[in-house]
C-alpha cells in the first residue's frame, strides 16, 4: 500500500493510479471534432476581424485624456464614417484605429478628433498603415508555418517514427484551428501580434507531445517479447506517467501569459502585448489538451494496425480471457506460466543428464 506521503505523480508513474485515456479516445475524438467543426463554421460564417495592419487605415494616438473609450469610439466613427477600435493605454492615452483611410481623410479625421476630444491637433500622433504591409506579414507567416510543419514532421519521423510525426502534425493543426476559431467566434481583432502569438504556440504545443512520445518510445522497447500489455496499455501508462509533469509545465507557462493578458492588457491597456498573450493563452491550453487526448491516442490507433502489434494484442487479450475463465488474476496467470516454464526446463535438463550418464555407463 502506498504511503500517504507519496505524491500523486509518483503513484501515477508507478501505475498505482491511472485513468484510461486511450480507452476513452472515441469520446476525445468526438469532442475535438465538434470543437474543430464549430471553429471552421465560425471562420466560414463570421470570418476574422482583421486588424488595421491587414486592411490599411490610420492609427491616432492621443495624450492622456479623460474621455471614455466608448465616447472616443463614437467621436472617431462620426468623424470618419468607418468602424473604429479604441484602446485605453496604461498612461491614460487613447489609441484609435480607423480602417480604410487615405492621407487626406486621415488629416480630416485628426482635425475632428482634436475638436471633439478638446486636444491640440499637433498633440495627436497619426500614422498611416498600408494594406500591402499586412499582406507581406501574412505571406511570411504562412511561409514560416509551412517550413515549420515540414521540419517538425521530418524531425519526429527520424527521432521517433512516422506515425508519431503524423499524430503530432494533426495535433498542431487541431491547436491552430481551435485558436483561430475562438478569435472568429468572439470577434477578437487579428493583428501582427496575433500572428506572432500563433507562430509561438507551435513550439509550446509540441513540448508536451514530445515528452509523452519519448516516454512511450522508451516503454515500448521489445514490446512483442511479452504478453502482458498491449500497445494501447503502454501508451496509456505513458500519458499517466507524464500527466503531472504536463499539468505543472502548462500551469507554469499559463500563469505569466495570463498575467500579460488580464493585467497587462486589461488593466494597463497594452495593445500588441494583449494580442500576443491572448493567442498564447488559448494555444497553450489547446496544446496541453491535444498532447494527452489527441496525439497519443492517434499513435496507438496507427500503431495497432501493424501486423506484429495487432498479433500481440490478440495474444494479450487471449491470455486475459484465459486467466479470467480460470478465475485467476493476470499476475497469478503469469506466475503459473513461469512455473510451468521452469518445470519444463528442469525436465529437459534432467532428461539430458540421464542420457549423459547412460552414455558414460555404456562407454
Amino acid at each position: 500500500m502506498a504511503s500517504k506521503r507519496d505524491s500523486l505523480g509518483a503513484r501515477l508513474n508507478r501505475g498505482e493510479v491511472a485513468y484510461d485515456f486511450i480507452g476513452n479516445r472515441k469520446l476525445w475524438y468526438g469532442l475535438s471534432i465538434l470543437i474543430t467543426i464549430t471553429a471552421i463554421v465560425a471562420l466560414a460564417v463570421r470570418g476574422l476581424n482583421m486588424g488595421i495592419e491587414f486592411q490599411g487605415g490610420a492609427v491616432f494616438t492621443t495624450p492622456k485624456s479623460e474621455v471614455s473609450v466608448s465616447q472616443a469610439q463614437e467621436y472617431a466613427e462620426e468623424a470618419s464614417g468607418h468602424t473604429a477600435v479604441v484602446q485605453k493605454l496604461g498612461s491614460g492615452a487613447l489609441r484609435i484605429q480607423v480602417g480604410g483611410l487615405d492621407t487626406s481623410q486621415s488629416d480630416q479625421v485628426r482635425t475632428e478628433l482634436a475638436k471633439d476630444l478638446n486636444i491640440a491637433e499637433d498633440k495627436i500622433a497619426a500614422e498611416l498603415v498600408g494594406p500591402s504591409w499586412g499582406e507581406q506579414i501574412a505571406n511570411k507567416a504562412w511561409t514560416g508555418l509551412a517550413v515549420f510543419m515540414i521540419l517538425v514532421v521530418i524531425y519526429l519521423a527520424i527521432a521517433f517514427e512516422w506515425r508519431m510525426a503524423v499524430a503530432a502534425l494533426i495535433a498542431l493543426i487541431h491547436d491552430l484551428t481551435i485558436t483561430v476559431g475562438i478569435y472568429s467566434l468572439v470577434g477578437f481583432e487579428v493583428t501582427v501580434g496575433t500572428v506572432i502569438g500563433l507562430l509561438t504556440i507551435l513550439g509550446y504545443s509540441l513540448y508536451d507531445t514530445v515528452v509523452v512520445f519519448d516516454s512511450l518510445k522508451e516503454g515500448t522497447k521489445d514490446i512483442t517479447k511479452q504478453t502482458r500489455y498491449t500497445y494501447s496499455d503502454l501508451a496509456n501508462k505513458s500519458i499517466n506517467g507524464t500527466l503531472i509533469r504536463s499539468i505543472n509545465t502548462t500551469v507554469v507557462a499559463l500563469l505569466p501569459v495570463a498575467g500579460l493578458l488580464f493585467i497587462g492588457g486589461g488593466v494597463l491597456g497594452a495593445g500588441m502585448l494583449n494580442d500576443i498573450s491572448l493567442s498564447l493563452f488559448v494555444g497553450l491550453a489547446a496544446g496541453a489538451y491535444s498532447s494527452i487526448f489527441i496525439a497519443t491516442p492517434l499513435v496507438a490507433d496507427l500503431k495497432e494496425r501493424e501486423p506484429a502489434i495487432k498479433a500481440l494484442k490478440k495474444r494479450v487479450l487471449a491470455k486475459r480471457a484465459s486467466a479470467a475463465a480460470k478465475g485467476e488474476s493476470l499476475d497469478e496467470s503469469d506466475e503459473h506460466h513461469d512455473s510451468f516454464e521452469d518445470e519444463d526446463h528442469a525436465a529437459v535438463v534432467g532428461q539430458r543428464g540421464r542420457r549423459g550418464r547412460a552414455s558414460e555407463n555404456r562407454g
